[in-house]
């Protein structure tokens, strides 16, 4: 393939196909809502486009196969931005499901930042920089919400309000604000202003991550229905694109909204679990023993 090919083609590309916006979900500051647990953060993402090399990388990564899918960009990373970038961008959501690859995500990280020569290749640097960190600190690891908040605001100076990374921007502000700063209101402003920008650039992929956002919010408020039908669209679109590492969390998220349906939606999301090999790390613990052994067929122990 032409390297001339290759930056067009490694843009996020969605579906037309793009939901309608939410109501806005009612959020609370009650002590209540406050102790409520939050969501896991789930990371945006490419979804895929009518180039080849882009369908090859859509599919090893919709099955959790970023080293393989980094694998394909790196001949033309070294000399496209977006195209480092886009191997960024994988790596850095590799480190969101399995809490590993620190070290290859900086590198990419550090590829990408030395060849953007614009304001949106610096952009979007910076959001994924600022992902990372985010990343690090809400798993764990260690906390570098300092340096989140940094590059975040650094890529909002420098993304324009109508750049196509700005929804992406503003998701990533979102989670900061609610699994960080522990803020619904500014979390669900924010996930309001990806939404719309997700839907008018028929982002598919981010749009299932502002449904389960804000559903997030409204099943903190107490918004049961509400959350329902958010986690449902997120589901919905996950399982027609064949995002199938994101799928098991869509479930169990659907799960929580869903009482009456429950023991069905975590048997599922128990059985993609343990099909991802135990990814995404942090649904470790989540499910009942009983339904893992079941799924292993032998009482064996689940991977981890």
């Amino acid at each position: 393939m032409a390297d001339t090919a290759m930056p067009k083609s490694a843009k996020p590309e969605g579906s037309p196909d793009a939901p309608a916006s939410p109501a806005s979900p009612r959020s609370t500051t009650s002590a209540a809502a406050r102790r409520a647990p939050a969501p896991p953060p789930d990371p945006a993402a490419r979804t895929p486009g009518d180039d080849p090399l882009d369908r090859a990388v859509w599919r090893l990564r919709s099955r959790g196969c970023w080293d393989d899918a980094a694998a394909l960009l790196e001949p033309y990373a070294a000399r496209s931005a977006p195209v480092a970038l886009h191997r960024a961008a994988l790596l850095v959501e590799r480190c969101m499901y399995t809490a590993a690859g620190w070290a290859a995500a900086e590198d990419a990280l550090r590829t990408a930042e030395a060849l953007a020569s614009d304001d949106a290749e610096r952009g979007g640097a910076a959001c994924e920089r600022g992902h990372l960190a985010y990343t690090a600190t809400v798993l764990g690891v260690r906390d570098r919400a300092d340096e989140a908040r940094s590059a975040l605001g650094r890529a909002a100076a420098l993304l324009a309000p109508g750049a196509p990374g700005r929804p992406l921007l503003d998701f990533r502000r979102g989670l900061m604000s609610e699994h960080v700063a522990d803020s619904p209101e500014s979390a669900r402003a924010a996930y309001c202003r990806a939404h719309a920008g997700a839907t008018a650039a028929g982002d598919t992929l981010l749009l299932s991550a502002t449904w389960r956002h804000l559903a997030g919010l409204a099943l903190r408020g107490g918004e049961l229905a509400e959350a329902r039908h958010g986690f449902a669209e997120s589901l919905r679109i996950r399982e027609e694109l064949g995002f199938l590492v994101g799928t098991a969390p869509a479930l169990v998220a659907l799960a929580d909204a869903a009482p009456d349906d429950a023991a069905r939606l975590l048997t599922e999301a128990a059985r993609l679990f343990r099909l991802m090999g135990g990814l995404p790390t942090w649904l470790t613990g989540r499910f009942p023993r009983a339904l893992l052994d079941e799924e292993d067929g032998n009482g064996g122990e689940p991977p981890v």
